[in-house]
């Protein structure tokens, strides 16, 4: 019976670490913008590179559902704070997407290599944090974190394991994505891939702004509250 248990601790805390985390990270929402940032990089190269997102995603998941609240509360940084930062990085780097320009043939074959140094530094940020798994992500992954604590140790630890195989599999899901997403959107073609790309800027720039807005709301509400 106390088998039973265990196992049925373990599947409500990987389907609640899952509901929780995967439709706010939404790794094909977020593919356009890896191929975009990719683009002047070998296929290998973007193959590795989006195993090594995958590992940075599961790392930053599993790392805010273990001692995410204990280190917010040490800095003394609160979640809204959070989202308001993330929010104007995400915005500023949808701005300069949607504003970039495309390179000339000629200069193309040159930046490569230059590039692909580049994206390698760049694995983390901006690409793991904050555009793959963003303040929203790992907001959700503190918050189920907090959520599995147990009194009684074994079902805690077993809570904590089905946490930890939810955000190995969205680990997996992110890598299976960003290192086939160029070959989901080339049937697109050229110019359909940049008018794609362009809208997918505007729609990261609007969640930008949204995740903005939602700390700063929150925040306000704080202060309204403080000064009533």
């Amino acid at each position: 019976m106390e088998i039973f248990v265990l196992a049925l601790a373990f599947s409500k805390s990987l389907m609640l670490a899952l509901a929780a985390v995967l439709p706010i990270l939404n790794p094909p929402a977020s593919a356009p913008v890896f191929v975009n940032l990719t683009r002047d990089v070998a296929p290998a190269t973007r193959r590795a590179l989006a195993q090594r997102v995958g590992l940075n995603v599961a790392l930053m998941l599993a790392a805010a559902m273990l001692v995410g609240t204990y280190v917010l509360a040490f800095f003394g940084v609160s979640i809204p704070v959070v989202r308001v930062a993330g929010g104007l990085i995400v915005g500023f780097t949808a701005w300069n997407m949607l504003y970039a320009q495309e390179a000339p043939d000629q200069e193309h074959v040159a930046r490569v290599l230059q590039n692909e140094q580049r994206v390698r530094i760049q694995a983390f940020y901006p690409i793991t944090f904050p555009l793959t798994c963003g303040p929203g992500s790992i907001s959700a992954a503190i918050t189920v974190g907090a959520a599995l604590h147990h009194p009684q140790w074994p079902v805690a630890a077993v809570n904590f394991a089905g946490g930890l195989t939810a955000m190995a599999l969205v680990s997996l899901l992110v890598t299976l994505t960003y290192g086939y997403a160029s070959r989901l959107l080339r049937p697109l073609g050229e110019v359909g891939m940049v008018v794609f790309l362009r809208l997918s800027a505007f729609i990261l720039l609007c969640v930008g702004v949204q995740i903005f807005w939602d700390g700063a709301s929150e925040l306000l509400r704080g202060l309204n509250l403080d000064t009533a």
